[in-house]
C-alpha cells in the first residue's frame, strides 16, 4: 500500500536491513538499496525484519517487526510498556551500552553539525539508571492514566513507570485508584508529579474547564505529603523553593554531580547565569564570586531564585527579562558565564554577542547535543577553545543527554 501527502510517501512494505548504528533521536541507522533507513528498539549488528512507513528523498522510516539475528549484548526490557509507550527508547540495550551509545552520538552531532571533531576524550558522569524521575506528566483518557504512545497522541495506560521514583509511582497507584471516582473532573487532560520524595506537587497542564478547589483538597487526603504550592527540594548543598511552572532538574541521583560538573574550575571576581532557572548554578556561584548577575525571563523562576538567595543569605543581582535583549546591553564581560539554554540552544543572536563581549570562561549546560554542536561551532570560530566535555547522563533509558562545556580563550 502507498499513499503520498505533503512531499512524504507513506508505504507499508516489509524487508529486512542489517542494522550499523545509532543516532540521535531514539532510533538506529541501515541502509536498502542505497537509501536510509531509521528504525527504533534495533541495536547495531542485528538483522531485523522492518515495515516501512513513511519515505522522503533518500530517508525511509520504519517500523520493528521482528529480530531475526539479536545482538549479544541485547536484555529484556523490565518495563511491560516498553515499545509502545514513548518515553523510554533504550531498555533493549544494557545500561553501560547506552552510555557508549551515548558518547559516540554526542561526537557524531559535533561532527555533522558542528563539523568539528571532539578535541579530547568525553568523560562521562552516569548514576542509578532507575527510579530516579522526580518529575513526570501523566495524561488522563477514558478513565485511564499513563503516557503517550511513541510517535502519537494515543494514550499508553500504565500502573507504574520503572524510571519514576519511588513516590512518583505510589501516587500513580493512588491515582490510578481515584480515576473512578465522581469527584474525578473528567475534563482535565494532563497532570503533572514533582516530588522529593516526602513531598509531591501537582500540577494540572491540561484541562477543558478551571479546576476547583475541593479537587486538590481531596488530592491531599489521599497523595500523603501533597503541598498547595511550591515545593521545597533539597540539592547541592541548599534548599531550593519551586513553584509549580519553575523548571529544576528531573534526574534525582545527579544533581549534586551536574552543578559540581559545571562549575568546575570557576573563578574570578564576577559571573554571569544566564537561563537562571530557580537558581541552582546561581546560588553556588555567588559562594565563589563576589558579584554574580542571574538572567531568567520566567516570573515564578525569578521570584522563587530571589527567595533562593535571600533565605541562603547569599547576594546577586536577579535580571528577570529575556536573555538575549539583557545580554544586548551588557558592556563588560565578567570573568566567567555559565548558560543553561532550553532545548533550542543559545542561538546566533547569543553566541554572536559573547563572541563580542570575550569573557575568558564559559561553561555551556546543554540538553541538545544537536543545538549544542550549532552553537560550539560559533563560539569556536570567534577564538573560543574547548577545554573539556562531559556528558553527563540525566536521562537513562532514553536517547535525551545533557552535555557540559567548558571554553576559555
Amino acid at each position: 500500500m502507498v499513499g503520498r501527502f505533503e512531499g512524504v510517501t507513506f508505504i507499508l512494505s516489509d524487508f529486512e536491513i542489517t542494522v550499523e548504528k545509532l543516532v540521535y533521536g531514539g532510533d538506529a541507522l541501515g541502509r536498502l538499496d542505497g537509501r536510509a533507513v531509521l528504525a527504533p528498539f534495533v541495536l547495531p549488528g542485528e538483522r531485523v525484519r522492518l515495515r516501512g512507513l513513511s519515505e522522503k528523498p533518500g530517508l525511509l522510516r520504519a517500523g520493528l517487526l521482528q529480530v531475526l539475528a539479536a545482538a549479544p549484548e541485547r536484555v529484556a526490557p523490565p518495563c511491560p510498556y516498553f515499545m509502545r509507550c514513548g518515553g523510554c527508547h533504550y531498555q533493549h540495550a544494557p545500561y553501560q551500552m547506552q552510555l557508549e551509545f551515548k558518547r559516540a552520538i554526542l561526537e557524531d552531532q559535533l561532527r555533522r553539525i558542528g563539523k568539528f571533531a571532539a578535541p579530547m576524550e568525553i568523560a562521562v558522569v552516569s548514576g542509578e539508571p532507575w527510579g530516579y524521575r522526580n518529575r513526570v506528566q501523566l495524561h488522563v483518557a477514558h478513565g485511564r492514566l499513563g503516557y503517550r504512545e511513541a510517535q502519537s497522541r494515543k494514550l499508553c495506560p500504565i500502573e507504574q513507570c520503572p524510571i519514576g521514583s519511588p513516590a512518583i509511582n505510589a501516587a500513580i497507584a493512588i491515582f490510578r485508584g481515584m480515576l473512578g471516582d465522581p469527584r474525578w473532573p473528567r475534563f482535565v487532560r494532563a497532570i503533572e508529579l514533582f516530588t522529593n520524595e516526602t513531598e509531591m506537587q501537582l500540577n494540572v497542564l491540561e484541562t477543558e474547564h478551571p479546576v476547583a478547589r475541593r479537587f486538590f483538597d481531596w488530592c491531599a487526603e489521599r497523595i500523603p505529603g501533597l503541598v498547595s504550592g511550591a515545593l521545597e527540594y533539597q540539592a547541592a548543598g541548599h534548599a531550593w523553593r519551586v513553584s509549580g511552572g519553575s523548571f529544576f532538574q528531573v534526574n534525582r541521583f545527579l544533581i549534586d554531580n551536574l552543578v559540581a560538573c559545571a562549575l568546575d574550575g570557576a573563578e574570578g571576581q564576577t559571573a554571569l547565569d544566564i537561563y537562571a532557572g530557580v537558581g541552582l548554578f546561581s546560588l553556588p556561584l555567588a559562594q565563589r564570586f563576589a558579584a554574580v548577575t542571574a538572567v531568567e525571563s520566567g516570573a515564578r523562576a525569578a521570584a522563587d531564585l530571589r527567595f533562593n538567595a535571600e533565605r541562603a543569605g547569599l547576594q546577586l543581582r536577579v535580571e528577570q527579562t529575556d536573555a538575549d535583549g539583557w545580554i544586548e546591553q551588557l558592556q563588560t564581560a565578567p570573568d566567567f558565564v555559565l548558560l543553561d539554554p532550553p532545548r533550542a540552544g543559545m542561538g546566533k543572536r547569543m553566541v554572536e554577542r559573547l563572541a563580542q563581549l570575550r569573557p575568558p570562561r564559559l561553561a555551556i549546560v546543554s540538553c541538545d547535543p544537536a543545538t549544542l554542536a550549532r552553537d560550539l561551532a560559533g563560539l569556536t570560530g570567534a577564538g573560543y577553545r574547548i577545554d573539556r566535555l562531559t556528558l553527563v547522563d540525566l536521562f537513562p533509558q532514553t536517547y535525551h543527554l545533557e552535555t557540559v562545556a567548558h571554553l576559555a580563550l
